[in-house]
């Protein structure tokens, strides 16, 4: 072996794999760079769908790479009628978790034999990619898993199986009872969480009393799955989700928190290439930039800023209320809104009502909305990736959770650390007016809370924080096992 040859063969290289959706892909993006500046050969992993997507939006040169960190592609396993089919969500889950395994091995294969490139030694896919562990182990490769969301859901989803042998769920009916047990019935008994509603430990048991929905039965066993990674890394830090951290490390023989991912990465004086630079995300919709100069020209913390996320879907009934309550609050808002559609289905009397303070958008650069000065509230449906960002930037919030895991980062952003207030499940145009009235208010608690965990926040990613250290021991142990290999 010449000298080049061993250079290459001593240097890490980790195969980063995302659910190919935005709220995994984007933070398995900021692990990746990290990694890379950490000198980590990187090769982050996209389905053939999302490459075309990105391509069509932001040009080829978004997945341009660089020396150390290249794009690849594997197939999702959806046919032409799946991917138009009314269930896309759920025929993407199953076609990856019973398809991608086969393409998979052969793009590490091929990646073992390409000139210039270092042997695969880690795989790092995210949660709902654990097919991946299984090529990993196969292959003798060390593994890490990405869990994309906080520690409190990962505890909280370990707990499923339990619930349902107490007979918490499936909950038969849709009688008044029926809805109280969901809303109400507090679960106090789960290790290092506070008591919380059983409603909010997962949006999908507010949507079924099926025992064999594959929504519930894939969560359990992806959560499950995940004992098979040689270490589990979580995007929160380490002072923010204390108590259910603890109970996770006797449950997981190694636990990194690196979050917030964002503010980690920042930390690192990142170039301004196109690969590890300052852009943090793939975009699969075209991002606008026109808002700019508007929100420019905004006071300090006078916008509330409104995204329910990639996934949601608002009837016109709940975009009507949520309009005019923004119009009653009063004060400028920025909204984005995926679906142009939408957008234009607007009733022409409210758009005449909120002249000149409001500004509509159908995507923009998220974490930048939320660390620019006028941004004063995030009306949001509480993703994890979303929580997050509005922590580092110390930005109160308005909750509406609607999906999954959303329920219980509210329930933690409102009760816990208090950053926010949640709206009711049915959208009110006077809640929303009064909610967002009482975060914009300057007095409120929320601020001071929210300025406080972006502080501390802050901390955990600076040099001696938690989240830096654990970072450079994640990558001391990708180090270590490169060289065993």
């Amino acid at each position: 072996m010449d000298m080049e040859r061993m250079m290459q063969a001593a240097r890490p290289h980790a195969v980063v794999v995302p659910y190919p959706c935005p709220g995994n892909i984007n933070p398995a993006l900021q692990l990746a760079k990290l990694l890379y500046l950490q000198g980590v050969y990187v090769t982050f992993v996209n389905t053939e769908h999302n490459h075309q997507r990105v391509v069509a939006t932001d040009g080829a040169e978004a997945l341009r790479g660089c020396d150390g960190f290249r794009f690849e592609t594997i197939p999702d396993g959806l046919s032409a009628a799946e991917r138009g089919a009314h269930d896309y969500g759920l025929s993407l889950s199953m076609a990856v978790s019973q398809r991608c395994a086969a393409p998979l091995r052969e793009l590490i294969a091929r990646l073992n034999c390409t000139a210039g490139v270092p042997p695969v030694t880690c795989v790092v896919p995210t949660f709902m990619m654990s097919f991946a562990l299984d090529v990993a182990r196969e292959l003798g490769l060390q593994s890490m898993s990405l869990w994309g969301c906080s520690a409190g859901a990962l505890m909280g989803h370990m707990k499923l199986p339990e619930l349902r042998d107490k007979g918490y769920f499936p909950v038969k009916g849709i009688s008044f009872v029926t809805i109280w047990e969901i809303y109400f019935s507090i679960i106090d008994w789960i290790p290092g969480m506070p008591p919380i509603k059983l409603g909010d430990i997962s949006g999908f048991l507010r949507r079924t009393d099926d025992p064999d929905s594959f929504g519930l039965r894939f969560n359990e066993s992806e959560t499950r799955n995940l004992a098979k990674a040689g270490a589990v890394i979580l995007n929160t830090f380490d002072e923010l989700e204390s108590d259910v951290l603890s109970a996770l490390r006797a449950e997981y023989p190694r636990v990194y928190t690196i979050g917030p991912l964002g503010s980690l990465l920042r930390h690192h004086h990142i170039n301004n290439d196109a690969t590890a630079g300052d852009s943090t995300s793939l975009n699969l919709w075209k991002k606008d930039t026109e808002f700019v100069p508007w929100l420019d020209a905004q006071e300090p913390n006078s916008v509330v800023y409104v995204n329910f996320g990639s996934h949601a879907v608002l009837t016109p009934e709940q975009m009507a209320e949520f309009a005019w309550g923004l119009a009653a609050a009063g004060y400028p808002f920025l909204w984005a809104v995926r679906d142009s559609d939408v957008l234009a289905g607007l009733p022409p009397d409210f758009l005449s009502e909120v002249s000149g303070r409001c500004r509509l958008t159908t995507w923009c650069a998220q974490e930048h909305v939320l660390r620019h000065r006028a941004v004063g509230c995030f009306l949001t449906h509480n993703g994890w990736n979303s929580t997050c960002e509005s922590i580092a930037a110390g930005v109160p919030m308005v909750c509406w959770p609607g999906f999954a895991d959303q329920y219980t980062n509210s329930m933690y952003a409102c009760e816990v650390w208090r950053v926010g207030t949640r709206l009711d499940d049915e959208v009110r145009r006077e809640q929303v007016a009064r909610r967002v009235r009482e975060v914009m208010q300057v007095e409120n608690g929320v601020r001071g809370s929210a300025e406080m965990w972006k502080a501390k926040g802050e901390e955990a990613v600076c040099a001696g924080g938690t989240s830096h250290d654990n970072m450079q021991q994640m990558v001391k142990a990708i180090n270590i096992k490169a060289t065993d290999s």
